[in-house]
């Protein structure tokens, strides 16, 4: 990554720094849309980042959410585009339906009776009305990676005249998985130059890896100053109800969705039932405590060591000497007793410049002390709200739309022709309110199964596709001349 530099509080920027830009310094074609929009000036992100894309320089801009980021590339994306080519000429890429939704309703403000046209594309719909959006020459795709990837593979779309490629909520399309999508659109992506740029809440160490694959000698231009999140820990909290609190702790990590996390309780009864209820909810967990056995204990620790386990239940004694490789979280069911076991457990993670997360959960009155922790050793904490089911239940819906969508791309015509023979089941199936548990069950076992099943070696062909904080050394699993006892004990230990 290219070296930054403070210019005040609130940003940190290139080197070569471009002057920011005001509203009534921008061209006609963008102070147009900026007044159908009823914009009167520019945010900060706006005003700093345009001038880079205007510019045509890569850049890795670290913008929150409600900073005014989407306009901060629409309105360069409005200048850079020819209005009368009907084709794909800007390709902005989104981790969700909703964003998806956000941007291109902001998008058709911004071009509102203008030759622009916008087409949104993302899973769990129909094609209808995104092929028609396509026939009509969208100059604009906004989508989601493994809807896009849909298309381009179908021949729907063609990115041969793309002129400019943004990545908007890179870190959390990451958490999402989408990284192998991405990875077979940039053979799509045209070899000469384009204007590439990403918008990230974070640039941690796989998100930085990431850029250098899509972006050419991109810069940092941070809109958090002395706070650059880069290759660092993440210190985070919930406010969670005393009650049930272990049902708090499985709604965030669907939410984040971690690749391997240790989990801190401060007595080993707790870290028995956590690591039960872990196990009967579907996650690959196993416990660390003194109760265990020798042999029991070295079983568990075999799997630590492989990079086997993906969440390890223990006590901070227990948990002494063990070091999990490129650990991505630690959680703490309950805050620590004293204040130095808080350093401890969280430095487990974000080791050799990796980036972390550090997530607290706490009732009420726990989060007073939690402060103190962070007051006395300078750390800058931040608290989120519990998800609700709500969010819960759109987050694990859009993963499993993306998973089964990667899965019927790899489908060969025979493997179609077979499924077809469900086709009537499948309608009599949705339309009967009797039988929609049986279809629920299915989209659970098939989501349990591949998102919470014990981590897998990674096949050779497919690393070099992989940003190196995914090239784990595991062991591959013995063959068995049995292949339906293979898949049986896939789950077990060896």
């Amino acid at each position: 990554m290219e070296e930054t530099k403070n210019t005040n509080k609130t940003a940190a920027e290139p080197d070569d720094s471009l002057p920011e830009i005001s509203l009534e310094e921008l061209s006609l074609e963008m102070r147009e849309a900026c007044n159908r929009a009823g914009w009167t000036s520019l945010t900060p992100v706006q005003a700093k980042s345009i001038p880079y894309m205007l510019a045509n320089r890569d850049m890795m801009i670290q913008s929150r959410t409600g900073s005014g980021k989407t306009g901060a590339y629409l309105l360069p994306i409005i200048q850079k585009i020819d209005p009368h080519q009907k084709v794909a000429q800007a390709l902005v890429l989104v981790p969700t339906r909703e964003l998806a939704l956000q941007v291109s309703r902001e998008a058709e403000m911004l071009t509102r009776d203008t030759d622009i046209k916008t087409a949104v594309v993302y899973g769990g719909v129909g094609y209808n009305a995104q092929l028609e959006s396509f026939r009509i020459g969208a100059q604009v795709i906004i989508g989601t990676p493994g809807r896009i990837l849909d298309h381009l593979l179908k021949n729907n779309l063609s990115l041969d005249n793309l002129k400019i490629l943004i990545f908007d909520e890179a870190d959390r399309m990451l958490s999402m998985g989408f990284y192998p999508d991405m990875v077979k659109i940039r053979k799509y992506i045209p070899a000469t130059k384009i204007l590439s740029s990403m918008f990230s809440a974070t640039f941690p160490p796989q998100v930085l890896r990431l850029s250098q694959q899509f972006l050419r000698n991109a810069k940092l231009l941070s809109l958090s100053g002395d706070q650059v999140h880069v290759a660092e820990i993440e210190h985070i909290y919930y406010v969670v109800p005393g009650m049930r609190k272990e049902r708090s702790l499985v709604r965030i990590i669907e939410i984040e969705n971690p690749s391997s996390a240790i989990i801190f309780c401060n007595t080993k009864d707790n870290v028995h039932y956590l690591s039960v209820v872990l196990k009967r909810f579907g996650y690959d967990a196993d416990e660390i405590s003194s109760d265990l056995s020798q042999s029991a204990r070295e079983k568990v620790m075999s799997r630590v060591r492989r990079g086997a386990l993906r969440f390890l239940v223990a006590t901070d004694v227990a948990a002494r000497g063990i070091d999990i490789p490129e650990l991505s979280h630690v959680f703490q069911y309950e805050p620590p007793e004293e204040p130095e076991a808080y350093i401890h457990r969280a430095g487990r993670t974000g080791r050799m410049g990796s980036s972390g997360v550090a997530i607290s959960l706490v009732a009420e009155m726990e989060k007073f002390k939690l402060q103190s922790i962070a007051r006395h050793y300078n750390i800058t904490m931040q608290e989120r709200n519990l998800p609700s089911e709500e969010e819960l239940e759109k987050v694990v819906s859009q993963r499993v739309t993306a998973l089964l969508e990667a899965k019927l791309r790899d489908r060969d015509n025979l493997q179609i022709e077979r499924m077809k023979r469900f086709l009537p089941l499948a309608r009599t199936l949705a339309q009967a309110e009797d039988e929609l548990s049986l279809i629920t069950m299915l989209l659970d076992d098939y989501y349990q199964q591949s998102l919470h099943a014990p981590p897998a070696p990674i096949p050779e062909s497919e690393k070099e596709d992989l940003p190196p904080t995914s090239k784990k050394r595991r062991p591959r699993p013995k063959r068995r001349n049995d292949q339906h006892k293979s898949r049986t004990n896939s789950s077990k230990d060896d």
